[in-house]
């Protein structure tokens, strides 16, 4: 029989020599190697799994100072400090030119009045003060509603005549020239006299020495004809007719005013 010596220092029993306990079965069959190099890649393997590290060098533990860590802290928070401002840089810029390129709300074109521009139309009578044969003060809008006829160069008194007898009673008329209008004997009874006639018409010549009336209106051509303006009992100017030789003109006017 052999002895325990004979079976590498086991008990024949399978019993562990000084009572040490047995390897776990899971580990299975360990094989010892002869050259312990082969064992490298296991190692390697456990380091990686233990995140074992080699030893630090010199200036590995030189960087891990207190001091130089707050160094790398500074260093890192001045260099963001650059990138966060280019950012923001960009990001503004890339935000202004889409609010440029977004279509917004339409515009109407601004209107710029220059030398050469036509006036808006005036829509109402101005309050302005003529002369009349007395010299005396009148104002035009207190004549409403009323035929205004600018006479200046015009030799109009068939077409006042005939205005006169066209209108209804209760329309005034007006001529109105620059200088003191040459009055026709056939109305001086008229021309004065600031009652209104016995038919209840109440025309009057009156001066208009600045020519403020024509140009406020915008009837400062002048041909040899007379201008007219319509206006109706509330002021509004109902129309203006640069050129009247007929009261045939004024007519249709007429009956709506």
């Amino acid at each position: 029989m052999a002895g325990a010596s004979d079976n590498g220092g086991w008990p024949p029993d399978g019993g562990s020599p000084g009572e040490l306990p047995d390897l776990p079965e899971e580990w299975g069959v360990i094989v010892i190697p002869d050259d312990l190099s082969e064992l490298s890649d296991e190692v390697e393997a456990i380091r990686a799994e233990l995140h074992l590290s080699p030893p630090a060098s010199g200036l590995q533990r030189f960087l891990r100072r207190p001091g130089m860590r707050w160094l790398r802290k500074a260093g890192t928070l001045m260099l963001r400090a650059p990138v966060l401002i280019i950012s923001m840089a960009v990001l503004v810029t890339v935000a202004s030119l889409f609010a440029s390129a977004w279509p917004g709300p339409a515009r109407e074109p601004a209107t710029q009045r220059t030398s050469g521009s036509t006036p808006a139309p005036v829509k109402t009578l101005p309050a302005l003060e003529l002369i009349d044969a007395e010299g005396q003060v009148v104002p035009v809008n207190g004549q409403l509603p009323v035929v205004i006829l600018l006479i200046d160069g015009c030799d109009c008194e068939a077409l006042i005549a005939e205005t006169v007898a066209a209108v209804k009673s209760k329309i005034a008329v007006l001529a109105v020239s620059r200088s003191t209008p040459s009055v026709p004997a056939s109305h001086s009874q008229v021309t004065t006299a600031r009652p209104p006639r016995s038919d209840g018409k109440n025309v009057r010549y009156l001066r208009d020495p600045t020519g403020s009336l024509r140009e406020q209106l915008g009837l400062t051509t002048q041909d040899g004809t007379a201008a007219a303006i319509l206006v109706t009992s509330t002021g509004d100017i109902l129309r203006k007719i640069p050129h009247v030789v007929s009261v045939d003109t004024l007519q249709p006017d007429l009956d709506r005013l």
